[in-house]
């Protein structure tokens, strides 16, 4: 069996356990609206995402960086003259993100508690750490970890720190997550294992050029799926 190493499961959060980028795309939308007036919808989006990766170094991943970005970007599109009231529909959008409902992915608690039973499991996600916290307890899920790591970032040395701190060797650790590029390719390149599990949105950031693919990882279509491997 590909997996009888495993000894601990990490899980991304955002569109692993429940879902998060549609929001960010109906919050991307009502932020194009508001700036209608001063610019098309494609050159907004294109502004916006790149504002976001210009302060992405200071802001870290989560919704309050995106909610500057935004304002940022709504005070560039439109050469200053955006107004107050329209400053204040865009931070309503975050704030409005930030009180969502967290809505589970389907069969995922039923994929935790019988894994949690074989397996040590962890959590490994990016974003703002109160945001995250906020979502975990809401997702109710938190029982089922043994640890939580709330990451600045995913890339190699990032996974590494994290399992030299809980003292895993990176051959009986395995990561699943919806992400090529901060869930699976960070572990391969390690020597860990990666199962992937794409969600229907993937943020632009999250592109992975097809030359970088690596075929040693499982895709699967759910986590019901997991049952079947672990």
């Amino acid at each position: 069996m590909k997996y009888r190493n495993i000894k601990v499961i990490a899980f991304d959060a955002d569109d692993t356990l429940w879902i998060n980028e549609t929001f960010f795309r109906e919050a991307e939308q009502k932020f194009a609206e508001i700036l209608a007036p001063y610019e098309t919808i494609n050159k907004i989006n294109q502004e916006l995402y790149k504002m976001e990766m210009d302060n992405l170094h200071l802001y870290g991943y989560g919704i309050k960086g995106f909610m500057l970005s935004m304002v940022e970007s709504a005070i560039a599109l439109s050469n200053g003259k955006v107004s107050n009231t329209e400053i204040q529909k865009i931070i309503s959008i975050g704030k409005n993100m930030l009180s969502k409902p967290v809505e589970l992915l389907k069969g995922i608690e039923e994929v935790l508690l019988y894994l949690s039973k074989k397996y040590r499991l962890i959590l490994c996600t990016k974003g703002d750490l109160l945001d995250q916290e906020r979502k975990l307890k809401k997702s109710n899920l938190g029982k089922y970890f043994h640890h939580i790591e709330v990451m600045s970032d995913k890339k190699s040395s990032d996974y590494k720190r994290v399992l030299n701190h809980l003292d895993i060797n990176p051959e009986s650790f395995l990561m699943i997550g919806n992400s090529l590029k901060s869930d699976i390719l960070p572990l391969l390149s390690i020597n860990a294992q990666a199962i992937h599990i794409p969600f229907h949105i993937t943020w632009q950031h999250e592109a992975v050029d097809s030359s970088d693919i690596q075929e040693n990882y499982l895709t699967l279509s759910s986590a019901t799926e997991l049952l079947h491997y672990l």
